[in-house]
């Protein structure tokens, strides 16, 4: 069992971002799992897609904070997207999956469903409000940069990837009532739109 890249869409996306005065790249990719050890998932999971995304330059400093939210639509599960949280730390009080220094984002989504279907949204984000500022709640406001769209399709021993698309503000904007209600406590402010720096 092997994915197969089914569509024109690019295996590979580069989009260039800035955010704290600092311009950087983020270098996307999706590929397949075809040694699930390297990777630390189950031997089911081979044959099944992966994706990653890096960002350059490293980082130096406070300045590169920035990190991940995703949201995934699963077939076996009903509702649309839902946040898609780093599970071995369970069900934490914000929407990061990876958050950091000029964090890597990677996701090898497996299943042992005959059928299943995936697709991700994956954004980068940053926080809102100013570089270090310190709150007794905490900083509680989510600006997002730019996003990408993956997934598969899965029908039997057969895994059809349908590459890399750039997202756009309007889809970011799309989850938005969602992502309100379910962090709504401790309340988060998800701002519209995709912006360049953080609000000063």
């Amino acid at each position: 069992m092997g994915a197969l890249i089914t569509s024109a869409r690019p295996t590979k996306l580069q989009l260039p971002y800035r955010w704290n005065d600092v311009d950087g790249i983020v270098k996307a990719q999706i590929g397949v799992n075809d040694d699930p050890s390297v990777f630390g998932g189950e031997e089911f999971a081979r044959g099944f897609p992966f994706f990653r995304a890096t960002i350059e330059p490293e980082a130096v400093g406070y300045r590169e904070m920035i990190g991940w939210v995703q949201v995934v639509e699963r077939s076996d599960e009903d509702g649309g997207f839902k946040i898609d949280l780093f599970e071995p730390l369970g069900d934490v009080p914000h929407p990061f999956c990876f958050f950091g220094y000029s964090p890597i984002m990677f996701d090898s989504p497996h299943a042992t469903y005959k059928d299943w279907d995936f697709t991700a949204h994956t954004f980068l984000c940053g926080l809102g409000g100013k570089l270090l500022e310190q709150t007794e709640e905490g900083r509680r406001e989510v600006m997002a940069v730019l996003g990408f769209e993956w997934g598969f399709s899965k029908r039997g021993e057969k895994i059809d990837s349908f590459g890399l698309r750039a997202l756009a503000a309007d889809d970011w904007n799309a989850h938005l009532p969602y992502l309100h209600e379910r962090f709504s406590e401790p309340p988060w402010n998800f701002l519209p739109g995709f912006f360049d720096h953080p609000l000063s």
